[in-house]
């Protein structure tokens, strides 16, 4: 009888063993959680018109139209309907970054200060104003090297071929090149990043900011 205890016990001891086991290998199984990757769009860092680092990561979460700018272009006239944009869209998570540029016939030669003040005072500008850079060539910043990684040139819109066709004469006399590749083809160039950084939609510089509202309200959704 005793023996009889004795296998029960040990049967039992086995079988408790044997779930335990189980138990651990379904734990084990589980697959680990999976972690979204985040844009590379928000390691990058830039300068405010003031001189100062910020990330860009600041931005996550907000629809962004980013805009290469000159204060002595014949679309500067583009920064009211920037700003108007900016209003109308702002409380709903939408962000205008604009960086000036001298790339383009020297349209921008002033400085930081200057340009602040010329915006505010023709255009009453209350979006981000950052520092002046390159977007072209091999001093060209960070930013929009990511950028025209993510949305390549894919040509001019339909119906500014005329337009288009004197850009692409100004760069072959001057030899800048920035008629050729993905290069930024003039001032106000734009690029609409959805709220998580990783939809880029490019769009050139004949394309005027009241051309961009449905799909800043589409990204906004």
């Amino acid at each position: 009888m005793k023996k009889l205890f004795f296998l029960a016990a040990v049967a039992l001891m086995f079988a408790s063993s044997c779930n335990n086991q189980n138990k651990t290998a379904q734990v084990a199984a589980e697959p680990e959680p999976v972690v979204e990757q985040t844009s590379a769009l928000y390691d990058i860092t830039v300068k405010d018109i003031d001189g100062s680092n910020v990330s860009l990561a600041n931005y996550k979460g907000k629809v962004l139209l980013i805009v290469n700018v000159a204060s002595k272009c014949g679309l500067t006239p583009q920064y009211e309907g920037l700003e108007a944009l900016y209003l109308k869209y702002k409380d709903q998570g939408f962000e205008i970054l604009a960086f000036p540029c001298n790339q383009f016939l020297g349209q921008e030669p002033s400085t930081n200060e200057e340009i602040h003040s010329f915006c505010s005072l023709n255009y009453n500008v209350t979006f981000p104003m950052f520092d002046k850079i390159d977007v072209n060539g091999e001093n060209e910043s960070p930013l929009y090297t990511y950028l025209k990684e993510q949305a390549p040139f894919k040509g001019y819109p339909e119906g500014t071929e005329e337009f288009a066709a004197m850009l692409d004469e100004i760069h072959q006399k001057t030899g800048t090149g920035f008629d050729q590749g993905d290069a930024i083809r003039w001032n106000f160039g734009k690029f609409l990043v959805s709220k998580d950084g990783k939809t880029i939609l490019r769009f050139e510089p004949m394309v005027t900011p009241d051309m961009l509202e449905e799909a800043i309200q589409e990204m906004l959704k």
